[in-house]
């Protein structure tokens, strides 16, 4: 036993300090965004809004979250990685705090728009951040770091959120949401100042190529679109399927998702730190990645037996852990003939549109077809997602860049 935790342990050395800082970082203010889980509730509990507002204001926020991600990338290449994630951060925890104050359904589309405008732009900026912290060889652990917090903060977020609605009512999880993010800068500044932090990999290319005439990132992009499609069901209409079909009980459905954040944290790291050693190439991971969470649709329509469920969460989580550090360490490599900025808020915006899509479309095509024909559906937006993957990886090797 105590080797194996040995082992685990040292999937995590090498790491700068930074990256430590910036996992750091982003669990505070993933944490923090507390409210987002609540929103639908918030505007219908205590705002009285219809469903259909609430539709809208959800809408809201998906084009938000687009339009800063491509603005943090925008600014990122502009003023520097440093100074984005500072001002966002920052001015995201005054903009939380007066969220709370807007009580029409125009003010809080705004409202909503505006925070995740703002909110978003630190997303690319974080990434080449990271990506300036890291030597050439740690790059995908570190990602994986980043993504340890976020799935940390996004478990520990709902819980703190629910406890805090329950003892101070959502006024006081606005003012949490807002001071978490503003207690995120000061460590931010205090510890990642550019006359503190350690810059271990400053690629700057002095006559970029633009990225739109970058053929494999857009392959790689709407292929991103897809996967996040068919990702997201898990987190929309799949709860709606255990309990519908399965008659699973609200436990028993947080458990089976719990499991996901579980293995993750788990395994993440000792995986892909294991999978960096071998001799795959990026593009041919994500390409597995994509085609085990395909299966974990197709899987469910076989049988009824309930254990069945557990196979295909499993097969998903394997799935996006796979997909997900590896997408991120792909595109930090196309990058280098571009801008970084730009890169990555292109590719932050491939899951923003997977979010406006993914949800919406599923909860439509369930209502329409029902749960079987859906995961059908949804198995063929994969395969679609895998044929794509296939091209981008042909398109790599013809060009040498499949890493």
């Amino acid at each position: 036993m105590k080797r194996l935790f040995n082992i685990y342990i040292d999937t995590f050395r090498g790491l700068s300090k930074e990256v430590w800082w910036l996992a750091l970082i982003t669990l505070i203010n993933r944490a923090g965004t507390m409210v987002i889980p609540f929103l639908s509730l918030y505007l219908t509990k205590d705002l009285d809004f219809t469903l259909t507002d609430v539709g809208w204001v959800m809408s809201a926020f998906g084009l938000g979250s687009v339009a800063g991600s491509w603005l943090g990338g925008k600014l990122t290449d502009k003023i520097g990685y440093y100074k984005v994630m500072v001002r966002s951060l920052l001015t995201t925890g005054f903009l939380f705090i007066g969220l709370q104050f807007l009580d029409t359904f125009e003010l809080m589309c705004i409202g909503i728009f505006v925070v995740m405008l703002v909110a978003d732009m630190f997303r690319p900026a974080i990434f080449v951040a990271m990506s300036a912290y890291s030597k050439p060889e740690n790059k995908t652990r570190s990602v994986t770091l980043i993504r340890l917090a976020i799935n940390l903060g996004f478990s520990a977020g709902p819980a703190v959120g629910g406890l805090i609605i329950t003892t101070l009512s959502y006024s006081g999880l606005f003012w949490v949401d807002g001071i978490t993010c503003i207690l995120a800068t000061l460590v931010l500044i205090r510890v990642l100042h550019p006359k503190k932090a350690k810059v271990q990999d400053s690629v700057v290319n002095e006559n970029p190529q633009s990225i739109f005439k970058d053929k494999a990132f857009w392959i790689f992009f709407f292929s991103m679109i897809l996967f996040g499609i068919a990702f997201l069901q898990y987190f929309s209409t799949m709860p709606l399927y255990y309990k519908d079909v399965h008659a699973l009980n609200e436990l028993e459905i947080g458990l089976l998702l719990g499991l996901n954040g579980f293995i993750i944290f788990a395994l993440e790291m000792p995986l892909i730190s294991w999978l960096e050693n071998k001799t795959y190439s990026k593009a041919g991971l994500i390409l597995f990645g994509a085609i085990l969470t395909g299966l974990s649709f197709l899987i469910l329509n076989l049988t009824g037996w309930v254990g069945i469920l557990v196979v295909g969460m499993l097969l998903m989580t394997i799935g996006e852990m796979i997909a997900f550090p590896f997408s991120n360490a792909l595109v930090i490599d196309l990058s280098k003939k571009g801008k970084m900025g730009e890169y990555m808020a292109y590719y932050t915006i491939s899951f923003s549109i997977s979010h406006i899509i993914g949800h919406n479309l599923g909860m439509q095509t369930v209502n329409a077809v029902g749960f079987d024909n859906t995961w059908y559906i949804i198995t063929g937006v994969s395969v679609v997602c895998v044929l794509l993957i296939m091209f981008l990886k042909r398109q790599l090797n013809i060009t040498g860049e499949n890493t």
